[in-house]
């Protein structure tokens, strides 16, 4: 039998005491519950407050009629899905049109019949519940449909990214070994050759012309002096090149399939490091000021190369959303800045802060960042999957929390949370 859903109910509009009488003794006799309303203006007051799953409506009342009362049911968003089935002795095709045009889904002439009555109200709840269902389930599909989307792109860009700087950072790998291993002897040549010249310059005090001219214009001593200088520019180089290609090759590790234990801080010293040449100053700004608060964390058993695109998008939204302040000019004289702060709450979770001091993002917005293919970025410059892939990862993949504190005209910041 099809029955209001769980506390629902029919609500009945009629003045006409037997008329009421009628309609409560058929839909008593099925087990129904039922409201009853007098007059359209308590019909649309009582409805607001607690919407009926169905409403029986007569169209000739006192007041305001029932067409009139279906109108004003229909404009109102409360309201407007309800079905409501006129109750009229009116049989003409003028008035059912109206009422059709109106948003009424059905007509029961007057005088009732008990069997005709219970008829119509069934098939009008099964229609309503069979809708309801079907948005449902449109609404469930849509929104696997988007998950599935994300994690598509988030495996391809994972893949993608990753067999990139895996490859970038094997090509750097192989000739920075090469150049660092060769320093250590070739400092010891060049002292070996500075110390043969000096033996030299003592048993040989008075060289010929020729020579004497020779180190003139060579100018030996600063030639002597600054191959060291350049040694050691060689030494700080490389071991910067070296650091750079650790970073890489700590960032694309994927792990897609297995959680490790890892350290959460050198997955954003490694993102920061990748992200250097866009936070160093550029002909639009000054360099970003970066602000580490580290505190003392334990590792994380996590899939560290999601955590790490995790990293990446939000650092750098947090760089466009500065560029695109300066450039507007709404940073006044600030200096642009970006503070990353790490601690372990009271709940036991690791918690990441990133922070800019940018133009903020406006409260309207804020409820919509992490759905997928929303962006505030102007067209060409976001495709609005970034924040919804880190939403995913953090929050489906990490059983964790990902949320974001805006004021306008005091930056944004997001805050990461994952169980250690």
């Amino acid at each position: 039998m099809i029955k209001p859903q769980n506390n629902g109910f029919i609500l009945i509009v009629d003045d006409n005491p037997t008329n009421l009488s009628v309609l409560c003794a058929a839909l008593n006799s099925e087990g129904f519950r039922f409201r009853v309303a007098v007059d359209g203006e308590t019909a649309i007051a009582q409805a607001e407050r607690n919407q009926p799953e169905l409403i029986l409506l007569d169209v000739q009342m006192p007041g305001i009629d029932g067409f009139e009362t279906c109108r004003r049911l229909k404009a109102n968003p409360l309201t407007e899905n309800i079905p409501i089935i006129f109750t009229t002795a009116l049989a003409d095709t003028e008035s059912k049109t109206k009422g059709f045009s109106l948003g009424a889904v059905d007509y029961i002439p007057k005088p009732f019949a008990q069997e005709e009555v219970i008829a119509r109200v069934r098939v009008h709840l099964q229609l309503k519940q069979l809708t309801e269902s079907l948005e449902q389930q449109v609404s469930d599909r849509t929104k696997a449909l988007q998950q599935a989307q994300v994690q598509l792109v988030q495996q391809e860009k994972l893949s993608t990214l990753g067999e990139l700087i895996a490859g970038i950072g094997h090509e750097i790998n192989n000739p920075i070994n090469f150049i660092s291993s060769n320093i250590p002897p070739l400092e010891e040549y060049i002292a070996g050759i500075t110390k043969l010249l000096f033996l030299y310059e003592q048993e040989y005090p008075n060289p010929t012309t020729k020579i004497t001219n020779a180190v003139e214009k060579l100018d030996l001593n600063f030639v002597l002096e600054d191959m060291g200088k350049i040694l050691n520019s060689l030494e700080i180089g490389s071991e910067r090149i070296r650091n750079l290609s650790n970073s890489l090759r700590s960032f694309c590790r994927s792990d897609s399939d297995t959680k490790i234990s890892a350290d959460l801080h050198q997955g954003l010293d490694s993102t920061l490091m990748i992200l250097q040449h866009r936070i160093k100053a550029n002909g639009d700004r000054p360099g970003i000021k970066i602000i580490k608060s580290y505190g003392v964390l334990p590792e994380v058993n996590c899939y560290l190369g999601q955590m790490n695109q995790v990293f990446m998008n939000i650092l750098a939204n947090a760089i466009d959303a500065l560029d695109e302040a300066i450039i507007e000019g709404k940073m006044s004289n600030l200096i642009p800045q970006i503070k990353i702060a790490t601690e372990i709450d009271y709940e036991k979770l690791v918690v990441i802060r990133i922070a800019d001091n940018g133009i903020g993002i406006p409260e309207r917005l804020k409820k919509r960042l992490f759905e997928p293919l929303f962006t505030t970025k102007s067209v060409g410059k976001g495709t609005g999957l970034g924040l919804s892939i880190a939403y995913e990862i953090v929050v489906e993949k990490h059983k964790g929390v990902l949320d974001v504190n805006s004021q306008a005209g005091m930056g944004t910041e997001f805050i990461i949370k994952i169980p250690i």
